[in-house]
């Protein structure tokens, strides 16, 4: 009996250090994926809000669904697009396509 407690009592103190290893580990981890993954993925985001911001009447889009116009009106979350000679529709500031060149370009601005 004296033997199995010592031998419990003895690795108590073990137990301990190799659980703060793990949490040394796992904040580490987490660092990883914040630095590696999440903070780009808010910048280009970021980006690509200010560049949707950034149009102005005039200006030559694509949406995603990949219908080309040019933005006649710009209301607060949607523009109102000509497709064609007196042809509008109205689509989501989300919905405008962003590429990597335009990405670059807005960004040199």
């Amino acid at each position: 009996m004296n033997l199995l407690l010592t031998t419990l009592l003895q690795a108590a103190p073990a137990a301990k250090g190799g659980g703060s290893m793990s949490l040394i580990f796992i904040l580490l981890i987490i660092l990883i994926f914040y630095f590696f993954m999440i903070r780009p993925q808010q910048k280009k985001q970021k980006q690509v809000e200010e560049f949707r911001n950034s149009l102005e009447k005039g200006a030559k889009i694509t949406t995603i669904g990949g219908i080309h116009g040019k933005i006649k009106e710009i209301k607060e979350t949607t523009f109102v697009i000509e497709i064609a000679n007196d042809v509008c529709i109205e689509i989501e500031k989300a919905a405008v396509s962003i590429d990597d060149a335009q990405l670059k370009a807005q960004k040199n601005q």
